[in-house]
């Protein structure tokens, strides 16, 4: 049993074609967020679908003038509705929450022959007042999807020995 296709096949796209996403696809995305595991089942998070070219730019501009953001048909916010709520662990449960929404979206997206790019890297007070989200809100990734306009390379990862260890940490 090997690994799922679309995680092998998932990459940062960062070049868009100028072509529209069908519905059908978006809703099959949000869907693919909407059935993600979260603290409590609580799912404590909005979704905030921006496809405006100029609501797109001004995203692009709050995330660091990465301008390729603005070139993808459509840009999912993903905010986090209960920042300060801790889960057991004392880790923030909308953090792991949204990381886990979040990438069951990238890999719906590579199921249907679309690409995306996890941006961490923006202004959140200037993306909060671009999309009118309130200030006791966090918003944890922006997330470009379209049709990628180039091949995707070979993804260059650390090896299991690399990165695991049995019983204790070492």
């Amino acid at each position: 049993m090997g690994v799922n296709c679309a995680m092998l096949d998932r990459r940062s796209v960062r070049a868009y074609e100028p072509r529209e996403i069908p519905e059908e696809s978006l809703n099959e995305i949000l869907e693919a967020a909407r059935i993600a595991p979260s603290a409590a089942n609580r799912q404590l998070w909005k979704f905030v679908v921006i496809k405006d070219e100029k609501r797109k730019q001004a995203i692009a501009k709050a995330a660091k003038e990465q301008g390729f953001i603005s070139e993808a048909p459509v840009i999912i916010a993903a905010v986090g509705l209960q920042p300060e709520h801790l889960m057991g662990c004392d880790v923030p449960a909308y953090a792991v929450d949204l990381a886990i929404a979040v990438d069951h979206m990238t890999l719906q997206a590579v199921e249907l022959g679309l690409g995306s790019c996890w941006i961490g890297a923006f202004s959140q007070s200037e993306v909060r007042r671009i999309l009118n989200i309130p200030d006791e809100y966090k918003v944890v990734a922006l997330l470009p999807i379209g049709y990628p306009a180039t091949g995707g390379g070979p993804k260059i990862r650390k090896s299991l020995k690399e990165i695991v260890c049995y019983e204790t940490f070492k």
